[in-house]
């Protein structure tokens, strides 16, 4: 009877907690979320291809589709690196709101566009300027870090 009772047990756990770890549907998929100047954007991968870069129609050379720098984070829901550094990217999207663009990608939601980019780690961070080819950074760098990138190498300043 013990053994009935810790095996039922077990089995609820194990369900229980399968259940509090499950994504909240999106509501559409396969558009990129409504923003406005500024904000950061979550990108699926038909809006990469059209936005970013369409690696399916050009797979040997990097094409930018954008018209301004941006900063790509590959991120998941649960990552507290990622959560650590979310806010200071949205900051970031505010204060330089004329100048790049800070877009977001769900590893977990978009998996194929995750390992197309061979994202092993995240977040990760893929710095794109508007000419030229990207560089990636791994983990949560801090503020003056990402400043650092986006006034040198995606903006050119010195």
């Amino acid at each position: 009877m013990k053994t009935n009772f810790l095996n039922s047990l077990w089995i609820f756990l194990v369900v229980f907690s399968l259940g509090s770890c499950s994504h909240t549907p999106r509501t559409n998929e396969n558009s990129v979320e409504k923003t406005t100047k500024g904000d950061v954007v979550v990108l699926n991968k038909t809006d990469f291809l059209t936005k970013v870069f369409n690696y399916e129609k050009n797979p040997d050379r990097w094409v930018y589709e954008g018209d301004k720098p941006c900063i790509i984070d590959f991120y998941a829901d649960w990552c507290a690196p990622c959560k650590k550094i979310s806010p200071i990217l949205k900051d970031l999207a505010a204060v330089y709101k004329n100048d790049i663009i800070v877009y977001k990608v769900d590893v977990d939601m978009e998996a194929e566009l995750a390992a197309a980019f061979g994202i092993q780690s995240i977040p990760t961070l893929l710095f794109i300027p508007k000419d030229g080819e990207p560089q990636i950074s791994q983990g949560a760098l801090p503020r003056e870090a990402l400043i650092e990138q986006i006034d040198t190498f995606l903006l050119g300043k010195n």
